[in-house]
Parts: C-alpha cells; structure tokens; sequence
C-alpha cells in the first residue's frame, strides 16, 4: 500500500506538472493582450505600454514566464491579477469558501438524491423504477444553466420561496438558504447519473447467486439488500460519484454567474473575459488538483468498502 501510495502521489505530481505547463500554454495562445484591458481604451504613450509590458514579464520569452511563474506557485505566489490588481491567492482564499459552500451542499443533494432514487428504482420494478429513469434521464440531458433558469422562473419569480440571483444571507442557514436553488441547478445532471448508476450497480447485484441462496433461506429481504446488495454495490457508486462529485467544481463557473454568486466560478468567467493570465491559470490548476485529489482518495477509498478489489490487485501483482 505504502508503494502504491507513493507511486500515485508521483503520478499527480507529474499530471499537476504538465497541466500547469497546458494551462499556461493555452491562456498565452488566446487572442487579445491584457495591456488593452488595462488601459481601458485610454492613450498610450509606448513608454507607457512598455512600462506595463514590463511590470506584467509579458515581453519575457514563454518559457521564461513560465519558469516563474512554476516558481512562484511552488512557493505559494500565483502572481498578481491584471483586473483586480491584487494578489491572486488572497483573491482566490476570500472567495473559495462561498464555492466550497456552494458545492459542498450540492455534494449532498447529488449524494442522497442520487443514491436513494437508484435504490427504489432497483428494488420497485415497474411503475416506480419507469418515473426514475424518465426523471433521471431528463435530468440527464439538463444543463445546469438551463436548470437555473427553470428554477428561478419556478421557485423565485413565481412562487417566492426563495431569493432571485444576487442575494445572499447572513449566518449560516441564511447562507445556505440563499444557495438553495444555485445547488439544486448544480447538483441535477449529476443526480440523476448517479442514480442511474447506482441502479445498474444494484440489479447486478440483486441477480447474484449468493443473494439468491440468503433469500431461499428465508434470510428478510431487507436484511439480503443492506448485508449483501447495497454493500456490494457501494464499489462502483464510489468511483463513480468520486469523479461526478469533483465535477461539480468546474460545473460552478455556470452556476455562479447565472445565480450572481460571488465565488471561483464565477472569478473564472470574468478573468477569462478580460485575458487576465495569472487568475485564469491558478483556478484551472485549482480545479485540476481537485480532480487528481479526489481520485486519488476514491481509488485509497474502494478496496476499503470492496475488498474484493485488493483481493484483485493482490492477484494481478502475485502474476507479474
């Protein structure tokens, strides 16, 4: 375990590596110069273009730039934002906690609502599992700015229950109050997959053999689904939902700027409209690491809950 560990934290080293490389790559390709924005239409002298060039390294050769800024990331500097003009850490740290808010809650909705919509769909056949899979399916095909406009139109325009994009609340349940109908948008698509999935997972294991035995031994029925089943289950709807949750992060740039919500997301959005290099390049890396992180800890989770699957690598290793 422990060579496995360390071989895998290797392997995100590098991928964190070349992605940060792509990233920087990709932002400095785009059209358009941050120099434009910063002047904001105003005349320029070329001394004064030539200053801003230079207090900003964008005359260095590429690589140059981006052996700094490597530099700077390893020592916990992502430089300093062209919009904003201040440090992009200190940016990111103060909005980071609304979106882990945001996703966090979201998290929780794709979660229950996921996995408790599969399971009746797998253990009610007929009218039930039908309503599941044609809600699920919809809410499949359901991007999450489309879901955002439903809800709002719904919920807030109509109804009233809840505050229209732009608000926000005090305290925590006022917080959470408020992040309502941005979570539900957020969490829809990703529900109704992990439903879907959890019960393809679950109808596998209900035409086991061992499940038929415990239930012609008169073993209760909801004893053989929560010992045998659900249990067994748990493997793919782990390593599944791992990715879907770790998803939500990227999800959140549609989410927060629909709903106003002052977070990463939506951070992202008006950077990259605005080509301000160094933020546009610590969220990505951000969202990158994320991803890496959470399948680092789902692949460190499954053999916990599936042991069968170390008994797998077990077995592959005693072959090589």
């Amino acid at each position: 375990m422990a060579r496995y560990l360390l071989g895998r934290l290797l392997g995100l080293a590098g991928v964190l590596l070349a992605t940060s490389f792509l990233v920087f790559s990709a932002v400095h390709l785009a059209p358009g110069d941050p120099v434009a924005f910063l002047l904001n239409g105003r005349p320029a002298s070329p001394a004064t273009v030539a200053a801003l060039r230079a207090q900003y390294h964008l005359d260095d050769p590429f690589l140059t730039q981006y052996l700094k800024w490597l530099g700077g990331v390893l020592h916990g500097d992502f430089g300093r934002s062209v919009q904003f003009r201040q440090d992009v850490g200190a940016l990111i740290g103060a909005r980071l906690p609304g979106t882990l808010l945001l996703v966090g809650y979201a998290a929780l909705l794709v979660t229950v609502g996921g996995v408790l919509l599969g399971v009746l769909a797998a253990l009610r056949p007929g009218p039930l599992d039908r309503a599941v899979l044609i809600g699920t399916g919809v809410a499949t095909a359901t991007p999450p700015f489309v879901s955002a406009i439903a809800l709002v139109s719904l919920f807030s325009v109509q109804l009233g229950w809840f505050p229209g994009p732009g608000s926000t609340g005090s305290g925590l349940g006022g917080r959470l109050y408020h992040l309502t109908l941005p979570a539900f948008a957020l969490a829809v698509t990703l529900a109704g997959l992990l439903a879907r999935v959890t019960r393809s997972a679950m109808l596998d294991e209900l035409g086991r053999e061992h499940v038929e035995v415990s239930r012609s031994r008169g073993v209760a029925g909801r004893a053989v689904v929560r010992r045998h089943v659900l249990r067994n289950a748990l493997g793919p709807i782990v390593t599944v939902g791992g990715t879907m949750l770790a998803g939500l992060l990227v999800s959140t740039s549609i989410v927060e700027t629909a709903f106003n919500v002052t977070g990463v997301g939506q951070l992202l959005v008006q950077s990259v409209s605005v080509k301000d290099f160094p933020v546009v390049q610590a969220v990505t890396l951000l969202v990158v690491a994320a991803f890496a992180v959470v399948n680092l800890a789902v692949d460190l989770l499954a053999p916990l809950i599936d042991p069968r699957l170390t008994l797998r690598r077990g077995a592959k290793g005693g072959t090589g």
